[in-house]
């Protein structure tokens, strides 16, 4: 069992939960995922908390491999007010805020948001650890090679598992010493991985596991899914509830993903067959 100090609020994970992910970007990699207006993000936040998300990842611009960064006063506009409003409107969710600026996880968590979830690990702005110290809230410590614009150029790795696993162990002790203490762990598949790096990952899910801090996987319609099976990231449904099964068969905690129904039933059906 892992337990989270969302600002106050503590979040038990005693079995694997889902974080559902709201986007609101005209630009996301998965088109029915972009949400334009408050009342869109409203709409489907209710949706995925009715089909049993237990976390809401909120986002404010797109980090897919290629995509051009948006400064944090745009990000601020797309997000602030979306988060609000679903806090308002929803209290009970845990609501995350993605996003690698400080301001913004400072303006999101004081409209509602409870955690961070930062790509770049505190790389792209030197603010943001000490921002989330000061925050006291827990913090998604993702791992990525390179920068979104970058990270798909040919990336290389000796022993994908073990770098991971020593980024982690490094990042960690910075995180520790800034004085977070709520940590999750998100092997960043897709950021700065060739598709046999991420089902190579996936396989050695477990040799990532550090103790009191959960996994987070986020595979849902990305590229390794939908190319290897040489379809489209709306097609890829089945394909990212296949590989989401074998997530948490390999130790997965929280699943990120766009669709919340089908990761619950996968949920439930992985924990029904281990007694």
């Amino acid at each position: 069992m892992f337990t989270l100090n969302c600002k106050g609020r503590l979040l038990k994970i005693e079995e694997p939960v889902v974080m559902g992910i709201i986007n609101a970007t005209p630009d996301s990699f998965f088109s029915p995922s972009r949400h334009g207006s408050v009342d869109a993000m409203l709409r489907q936040a209710e949706d995925m908390l009715n089909d049993g998300a237990v976390m809401l990842d909120i986002g404010g611009q797109s980090t897919r491999p290629g995509s051009e960064p948006v400064s944090q006063e745009e990000e601020l506009g797309r997000t602030i007010e979306g988060i609000a409003a679903i806090h308002e409107r929803f209290p009970q969710a845990i609501l995350s805020i993605d996003t690698y600026y400080a301001k913004v996880a400072q303006e999101a968590v004081a409209a509602g948001a409870s955690v961070v979830n930062d790509i770049s690990a505190g790389s792209l702005d030197e603010a943001m650890i000490p921002a989330v110290a000061g925050l006291q809230v827990p913090y998604v410590l993702m791992h990525m090679k390179g920068t979104p614009q970058t990270m798909q150029q040919a990336p290389v790795y000796e022993n994908i598992s073990l770098e991971v696993l020593d980024f982690f162990i490094e990042r960690i002790a910075l995180l520790r010493a800034a004085g977070i203490n709520d940590i999750i762990l998100d092997p960043g598949f897709g950021f700065g991985k060739t598709i046999p790096h991420n089902f190579e990952l996936l396989h050695l899910l477990r040799a990532l596991s550090i103790p009191d801090m959960p996994l987070l996987v986020g595979l849902s319609r990305k590229g390794t899914v939908y190319k290897t099976l040489g379809i489209t990231a709306e097609d890829a449904l089945n394909g990212t509830t296949v590989l989401n099964t074998i997530a948490l068969m390999n130790g997965a905690h929280i699943l990120r993903v766009h669709d919340v129904k089908a990761a619950k039933e996968a949920i439930t059906l992985v924990r029904a067959t281990h007694y």
